[in-house]
């Protein structure tokens, strides 16, 4: 350890856990900071390896898949919201002009048949893919784990562990319920999100454009895309815990997205139809009568090409 130089990058670190104690006794003992960059694709399995050897010593970074201003300013973002949904932002496809349908079933199988086997002893690898795939067709839905138990034939124990393998190795997310009641019954179920929307797609076979733009599910998708792109960029400022939540009551009364950045609280409304219509408010509207929220902290985000400035909220698209 010794031997190397200060910034020096160890690359799966998670698979030689027990050179984490000789990172801190060296580093201790030549007191540096940001000696060591250490990285790894096994998040479960390299966060264990940290905790028992450098808590409180590391800073964490979560390196998601490309958010949209990356890819806008590396020209690479696809100009049709099908072609956004379906390709997906991981890198490596834009980095080897690999096709999603090429990519994708192989990251799939690759990520079951290593990935899981080295978290935690599944037997069954061919059940855990048809959960994944459950889990997929629930994109943007409200978590009903007791629906994801029957339909994959296994245990409600069951589904929280694997639930809690696919969030650990960024797979999934679980978008929380605002905890603001403002004198309304609140649902207090989390909504499922995919961190990558080509992955989703690849799980619900879905191969092309036009295969996409009827699919029962692309509105679900195009929220899910949105939902995730405000968490990749919390997580490229360093922030771990970015401060994202949905807002339903008992009534079906909905506003998709809640984001909080210090004391300010602004509320989204997100659409995949390309033309604006009037009722994309109505969620927005209700819910500020509760919260009290300016017209400034109401969005509504559609799949269309141009930007609205009106008196009720702005109007912004995806691109």
């Amino acid at each position: 350890i010794s031997t190397y130089p200060d910034k020096t990058i160890i690359d799966e670190v998670q698979r030689v856990p027990s050179l984490l104690s000789y990172l801190q006794t060296h580093s201790e003992d030549v007191g540096g900071d940001g000696m060591y960059i250490l990285t790894g694709s096994q998040n479960l399995q390299l966060m264990e390896a940290v905790d028992q050897s450098l808590a409180g010593r590391v800073g964490l970074l979560h390196l998601l898949p490309f958010s949209r201003q990356e890819m806008k300013d590396g020209g690479i973002f696809p100009e049709s919201t099908d072609a956004k949904l379906l390709n997906g932002c991981y890198p490596r496809l834009y980095d080897k002009g690999i096709s999603p349908i090429d990519y994708y079933p192989n990251y799939i199988k690759t990520y079951v048949e290593r990935d899981v086997r080295n978290i935690k002893d599944i037997t069954d690898l061919g059940k855990f893919t048809r959960f994944l795939k459950l889990c997929a067709a629930r994109t943007g839905q409200l978590l009903n784990k007791s629906s994801l138990a029957n339909d994959c034939g296994i245990s409600v124990p069951t589904v929280d562990s694997w639930l809690s393998i696919l969030e650990s190795s960024h797979i999934i997310f679980l978008l929380k319920p605002d905890h603001k009641n403002y004198s309304k019954r609140l649902v207090k179920t989390p909504k499922l999100y995919f961190y990558d929307t080509g992955l989703a797609a690849s799980l619900l076979e879905i191969k092309t454009e036009t295969q996409m733009n009827t699919h029962y599910l692309r509105g679900n998708l195009f929220e899910n895309m949105v939902v995730a792109d405000f968490i990749k960029n919390d997580f490229n400022k360093g922030i771990i815990e970015p401060s994202v939540s949905f807002w339903r009551d008992s009534a079906g009364n909905e506003v998709d997205l809640i984001y909080r950045d210090s004391d300010k609280e602004d509320a989204f409304e997100i659409k995949s139809a390309e033309t604006f219509n009037e009722s994309f408010l109505d969620g927005l509207k209700y819910w500020s009568k509760y919260s009290g929220a300016k017209p400034s902290q109401l969005h509504v985000v559609y799949g269309g090409t141009t930007p609205m400035a009106r008196s009720e909220a702005s109007v912004e698209v995806f691109r």
